[in-house]
């Protein structure tokens, strides 16, 4: 059965968002199993691999010294990014820290307070790259959302683009923490995502990610959306060189630009 679903906006006044499928069943949705959380331990030994993949890694294709803003999972900061800030420096990109401290799971204020970053570090008028790591990547579509003409690209790691919390192995705590209700909470999502996110869109993801469940990390709504599988677990997405990899050649150019099924 299908369900519309009403938006209030910021003058008061309630109007249809749209109707809403039971996307759940339609698409499989579900969070992680348990063993796979327990499997996140891989993450050691994919930050281990990146030495190994060093002199793959320096090959890649030097960067135009565009800005790249990159954004933190949850209850994590920019120590979080540093490796991957560094490789990108090494590539010749200004790679710049989100400087906000702890990511504490309120992303529509995050939004807010980067869009204040970009403004104050943007040279000029030009766009700059957000790449964000799980939830930092929802911030990261809330501002390419919100102002377009201030975001060149976007690039995720494992980041819920179904349902909020709702799929991922901390919805539970998530939601008693913020006091939400997960249905409304995804339908809320839902009301966002429809509106559509138009720069470039990479959305990377595994499907044995201990986290978030793999399914809703699938962008159903922007056709132009690219999307990359690769081998991992969503605590090594930042420190995995498969991933640093796609991000040089996505940043690069050398990776075809065309929408791509996940699969």
């Amino acid at each position: 059965m299908n369900r519309t679903v009403h938006e209030t906006d910021t003058t008061g006044t309630t109007t249809p968002a749209g109707p809403v499928f039971d996307r759940e069943a339609e698409y499989d949705l579900r969070r992680p199993t348990s063993i796979l959380k327990y499997f996140e331990i891989r993450a050691i030994l994919e930050a281990a691999s990146l030495l190994p993949a060093a002199p793959l890694l320096a090959s890649q294709a030097r960067g135009d010294g565009r800005q790249v803003m990159l954004l933190p999972g949850l209850f994590t900061d920019d120590r979080a990014t540093f490796p991957l800030r560094r490789f990108l420096q090494y590539l010749g990109y200004e790679a710049m820290p989100w400087g906000l401290g702890r990511n504490l799971g309120q992303p529509e204020k995050d939004v807010a307070r980067v869009i204040d970053r970009i403004t104050a570090l943007q040279r000029g008028n030009e766009p700059i790259t957000l790449i964000g790591w799980s939830l930092g990547g929802v911030i990261a579509r809330g501002v390419a959302l919100l102002h377009p003409n201030s975001v060149r690209e976007v690039i995720t790691l494992g980041t819920p683009v179904e349902g909020g919390p709702k799929y991922t192995a901390a919805g539970d705590r998530f939601a008693a923490r913020q006091g939400i209700d997960l249905d409304d909470f995804e339908r809320h999502v839902h009301a966002i995502n429809q509106r559509g996110v138009t720069c470039p869109l990479t959305i990377i993801y595994s499907r044995s990610d201990g986290i978030v469940g793999w399914r809703a990390a699938i962008d159903r709504y922007n056709t132009h959306a690219y999307h990359e599988r690769v081998p991992g677990s969503h605590l090594g997405l930042g420190v995995n060189p498969l991933v640093w990899r796609l991000i040089a050649k996505t940043l690069s150019g050398k990776r075809k630009r065309r929408a791509r099924a996940a699969s």
